[in-house]
């Protein structure tokens, strides 16, 4: 008798561990979904280093403003007409860029942005988010395009 009863509890922890693992999962899958609802312009992800030139790329704690006013004069003349800085514009604002992206991932946005639209997933989600108006190849070095970066960095 003592036996069947420890069988039947320890069946019993087994059914309640199963059950608790079936909730955690189906806990797991409704949070992926909500995060999926997130538009991509919002989504953090410092993985994704993107397709293109720049594999890695380290950022000193001090900001170049060296750079950063040829990132500036950069950015007016070849992004201003798409990008604006506090809003929402044809493409998304660059501020606060470097606190949802690595800066890879930028950097290869900027030199690589036809291939980025076609193989990459998050820059497929922002061009349909921003009702597929895709980034126009301005065929920056790779050194105009770090003198942006420097510039997105200052924009808080």
């Amino acid at each position: 008798m003592a036996i069947a009863m420890i069988g039947l509890i320890s069946c019993g922890n087994d059914a309640q561990k199963e059950a608790k693992e079936r909730r955690e999962k189906k806990m797991a899958e409704k949070k992926a979904e909500k995060a999926l609802d997130v538009p991509a312009s919002k989504m953090i992800d410092f993985e994704n280093k993107g397709i293109g030139p720049v594999s890695s790329l380290s950022l000193a704690e001090t900001i170049d403003e060296e750079m950063v006013t040829r990132g500036h004069k950069l950015f007016k003349a070849k992004c201003s007409a798409c990008h604006k800085i506090s809003k929402k514009f044809v493409g998304p604002s660059p501020k606060g860029v470097l606190e949802r992206r690595s800066p890879e991932w930028v950097m290869n946005m900027i030199l690589n942005p036809d291939e980025m639209v076609s193989k990459d997933p998050l820059a497929k989600k922002l061009l349909f988010e921003f009702n597929g108006s895709p980034m126009a190849n301005q065929n920056l070095t790779e050194e105009e395009a770090r003198d942006i970066l420097e510039y997105f960095r200052t924009l808080k």
